[in-house]
């Protein structure tokens, strides 16, 4: 209750509904690979402190944006490249699936090189 009156974090919540509806489709991708890093380093800090209901919203948190930015994808006019992406989404899907059923953190650590690996691919298309 006390973050809903948090004028921080307001201020942060209008500032990212501020940046996504301004965002071209690369910066939002960009946007959206930011905030699962976000995510998944706070779903770590749960299963490292056994707050197990943290750790289940978190986890779903990147398996919905995982799955958003999967759905982002042309695969029929994308080629190679959104295939590739497609894989690499699937794959960290299941990996977050993992790390919850296992309550095992390192199970991330695979989704977060490829999650880094992506977003360095997002950075060098400018």
């Amino acid at each position: 209750m006390f973050a809903e009156q948090d004028p921080f974090n307001a201020y942060k919540a209008t500032s990212l509904d501020a940046r996504a509806a301004a965002a071209n489709q690369h910066e939002m991708v960009r946007m959206l690979l930011d905030g699962l890093l976000e995510e998944l380093a706070r779903a770590e800090g749960h299963i490292h402190e056994k707050q197990f209901e943290a750790k289940g919203l978190s986890l779903q948190k990147c398996i919905n944006i995982v799955h958003g930015l999967d759905s982002m994808l042309d695969l029929e006019n994308g080629g190679e490249v959104a295939t590739n992406l497609h894989r690499l989404y699937e794959y960290s899907s299941n990996q977050l699936l993992l790390a919850s059923v296992k309550n095992d953190a390192s199970e991330l650590s695979a989704v977060v090189r490829v999650i880094n690996d992506v977003r360095a691919g997002w950075e060098n298309l400018n």
